[in-house]
């Protein structure tokens, strides 16, 4: 079995828990439950471009944010939010199929305006930048969904909203 294949059944379970989550983040752009937390407006489209920035990883080899074309996704609705996200995560889900063994190995970074922010192996870009980042600001995204009235979805376990069935 190849390192990708061994990653894609967590791939799917985390694009499938975050879809989850993106479909039910309400209309309120301006909501952030402390003055130094991101408010849900940049959040929650955060989270949504994060699938497409696992992109980079797998088919780049350093991604430096002060040049290139990123633009913030400006907030609309849950409806665009996961409409951005499946179109990110399809694109990924590709590349990593089709992402070598050796490919792994390989040196990845992550600069602004030339300073290193990662700089280590592909595969543990994939994991720290990538997945690892998806999954921390899902879980905020969950604490807001909460702080808003809106049921939590299970992820790894029954939520107060979402018992095991």
């Amino acid at each position: 079995m190849t390192i990708s294949e061994t990653l894609l059944p967590e791939f799917d379970q985390e694009m499938a828990n975050t879809r989850k989550t993106l479909e039910r983040v309400p209309v309120k752009p301006d909501f952030a439950p402390h003055s130094k937390s991101m408010p849900l407006g940049r959040l929650a489209p955060h989270v949504a471009q994060l699938a497409g920035f696992g992109l980079s990883i797998l088919e780049s080899p350093q991604v430096d944010f002060s040049v290139g074309s990123y633009k913030p996704l400006p907030f609309e609705s849950a409806a665009q939010l996961v409409k951005e996200f499946d179109e990110g995560a399809a694109k990924v889900r590709r590349a990593l199929a089709a992402t070598p063994d050796d490919a792994w190995q390989e040196n990845w970074k992550l600069l602004i305006q030339g300073r290193p922010i990662f700089d280590g192996s592909r595969f543990l870009a994939y994991r720290q930048m990538f997945l690892n980042h998806l999954v921390h600001h899902r879980a905020q995204l969950g604490v807001y969904l909460r702080l808003n009235g809106v049921a939590v979805p299970s992820i790894y376990g029954p939520s107060a909203d979402e018992p095991w069935s």
